[in-house]
């Protein structure tokens, strides 16, 4: 089934998006005024969960203290098993930050230099292109390697079982497409060559290194590398949402995300993580101040960190996050370092709206206004579209904003899953008619040029398709994913 719009696989590019800072909007919601802040958190999440934009594990702690720690919906939908703090969770691209301090661990070591060439630790990568990248390229998405999640032809790829050598000569040895160390461009190759460079230098698998220097002496037995295969109790499924409706999310192998993404984590463990990185246990000092110095883009090595602006909660800490995304699974881990604050979120439904639930958590726990969810305008446009046509549904989204734009949650992921529906539903003409309005309602949104992009596709209209994709490129004209796709088009 061809996609309406972003695969999930592209998901940890969208939460690294969502991690900008926002001021949120509207007003606290009135309550007795010896309402905690836990008490707050929960019953925003409660909500949510209730409107099907939120199924996971959150754990909240301030000033290293936990003070919510909670699952919201269920684990195992077939068999009705709630999330639970216990839960495991896929991490997706949460998984760079494990990947970058073994690296550091190994620099501490002698064992390489971050200003070291490719070339000269992984000797079968091609020497043309190793010869100019370092290591700290890699670590900061500045290498100019092609991203290999960003192929058309990865929802194959990534079904089939590699060894890293074996992927890393076919899918990471692509031409340069920047100068090294001249720009940012967030590349999974990266990490995944990076992976490759750990089990170079010691001898031993990734995820035995990992093991063996993080998770055991941190006490992270909750933690670890996914593998279809195991028999992992408390193993989250990954489902993808439609609206109101979750079908299983599509296989992949854990070999193709490998360093870039393959770890499984709970809330409890994360919150280990963090506290861990206050202290020596992971990192002396001074490799942790490399490790956390920020590059272009305020990416650092396997974290973005940023200061918080004035006038926005917790103004003034150094945030220290991340983002993760792969198949029925987005993830979040946000350190506020001066006050000693986290906030971990685990999902395992795909796309949910992160931004507007991460700035409503971080301003409770900075006793500032945040709103309410409201009901998601797209359960409503599915009714109407069910009894009256899509027609019907798309005027009723006009009128509805137009008049009462305060009473639904318009946000374009609401377009996006209805559209989804559709495809699933094989209504590609109603799914067409859902991506024309996405684009009419976020005019200059790269994810709704994308949707529309794939909907002509889908429903065989190649010249449009190609036409829209050309306009998602001018949005974003370094964007190899939407260049590949325009390629892919036109051959």
């Amino acid at each position: 089934m061809k996609s309406f719009g972003i695969r999930l696989r592209l998901a940890a590019c969208v939460a690294i998006a969502l991690l900008a800072f926002v001021v949120p909007a509207g007003c606290q919601p009135s309550g007795a005024s010896g309402t905690t802040k836990a008490q707050k958190m929960d019953a925003l999440l409660e909500a949510y969960s209730r409107y099907h934009e939120f199924n996971g594990s959150v754990l909240v702690a301030e000033h290293g203290k936990i003070i919510l720690r909670k699952g919201y919906g269920m684990a195992d939908m077939e068999w009705s098993i709630p999330n639970s703090p216990e839960t495991k969770f896929r991490l997706g691209s949460v998984t760079k930050q494990f990947t970058a301090t073994l690296i550091v661990k190994l620099v501490e070591r002698g064992k390489l230099a971050l200003d070291g060439k490719l070339a000269d630790y992984l000797p079968y990568y091609r020497k043309d292109v190793g010869a100019r990248v370092t290591i700290e390229n890699l670590l900061t998405h500045t290498s100019g390697l092609p991203n290999y999640t960003d192929r058309p032809d990865y929802a194959t790829l990534d079904l089939h079982p590699y060894t890293p050598e074996e992927f890393v000569k076919q899918y990471c040895s692509g031409d340069l497409q920047f100068e090294p160390g001249s720009k940012f461009q967030y590349s999974n190759s990266n990490y995944f060559i990076l992976g490759a460079v750990i089990e170079q230098l010691t001898g031993k698998p990734y995820k035995q290194v990992l093991r063996e220097e993080i998770l055991q002496p941190l006490g992270m037995n909750d933690t670890g590398y996914d593998e279809f295969s195991v028999v992992l109790p408390h193993r989250a499924k990954g489902y993808t949402r439609f609206v109101d409706k979750f079908e299983n999310a599509k296989y992949f192998d854990s070999s193709t995300p490998y360093a870039a993404g393959s770890l499984y984590s709970t809330v409890d463990d994360l919150y280990k993580w963090d506290q861990a990185l206050y202290t020596d246990a992971v990192l002396p000092e001074k490799y942790k101040a490399i490790m956390f110095q920020p590059h272009l883009q305020n990416y650092a090595l396997g974290w973005f960190v940023a200061k918080v602006p004035e006038g926005q909660p917790g103004a003034g800490n150094t945030l220290i996050s991340h983002g993760g995304g792969i198949d029925g699974f987005m993830t979040l881990i946000e350190r506020y370092v001066q006050d000693r604050n986290l906030v971990v979120m685990l999902n395992n439904t795909g796309l949910f709206p992160l931004k507007e639930i991460q700035q409503a958590i971080e301003a409770i726990l900075y006793d500032k206004p945040y709103s309410m969810p409201k009901p998601p305008i797209a359960e409503t446009l599915e009714r109407t579209i069910e009894e009256k046509g899509v027609s019907a549904g798309v005027s009723q989204f006009r009128q509805l904003k137009a008049a009462s734009p305060d009473d639904y949650d318009f946000g374009e992921l609401q377009l996006y899953s209805l559209g989804q529906l559709l495809v699933q539903e094989k209504r590609l003409p109603d799914a067409l008619a859902i991506a024309q309005l996405w684009v009419e309602a976020y005019p200059k949104s790269l994810m709704a040029y994308l949707g529309l992009a794939d909907a002509y596709m889908s429903g065989g209209q190649k010249e449009q398709a190609i036409a829209t994709y050309k306009k998602a490129l001018e949005l974003d004209p370094t964007n190899s994913f939407v260049a590949g796709k325009l390629k892919q088009a036109q051959q």
